[in-house]
């Protein structure tokens, strides 16, 4: 009798791994995204806020809020991460009093998370978002 030596995997082996693979994958996917999700939503939150320090700036110079294409040739850019998950907008208030909105409207795999608001009185909106 010639003894045969077992080499490599049987086809079963290899299925199991595969299965199990995509069993994990099929669990861990969604939560992956769900994260870069939330970590997309803190960046669009930090950049309201700077958006906001911005425009305190402009009333103490120009004694007057202004909308975002003023931002824009003044320099301010949307970093490169948020591009293409939201977009931004400032309304300003027609008012006696200055006011302004930020609104950043969610897009693409972002709009699963809906937009986001700050006023200039601090209202953010939605509350469960902050």
């Amino acid at each position: 009798m010639v003894e045969r030596r077992s080499r490599g995997f049987t086809l079963i082996e290899l299925m199991i791994t595969v299965a199990i693979i995509a069993i994990l994958s099929a669990i861990a996917y969604p939560s992956y995204t769900e994260h870069v999700r939330k970590g997309a939503r803190r960046a669009a939150q930090a950049q309201m806020l700077d958006i906001a320090n911005r425009e305190q700036q402009f009333l103490i110079s120009t004694r007057a809020y202004v909308p975002y294409a003023t931002l824009t040739a003044s320099g301010y850019a949307l970093p490169a991460d948020l591009v293409g998950r939201y977009t931004p907008s400032v309304t300003v208030g027609a008012g006696t009093v200055p006011s302004y909105t930020i609104t950043f409207t969610a897009i693409g795999a972002q709009a699963v998370d809906g937009d986001l608001g700050y006023t200039s009185d601090g209202v953010k909106t939605p509350a469960g978002k902050w």
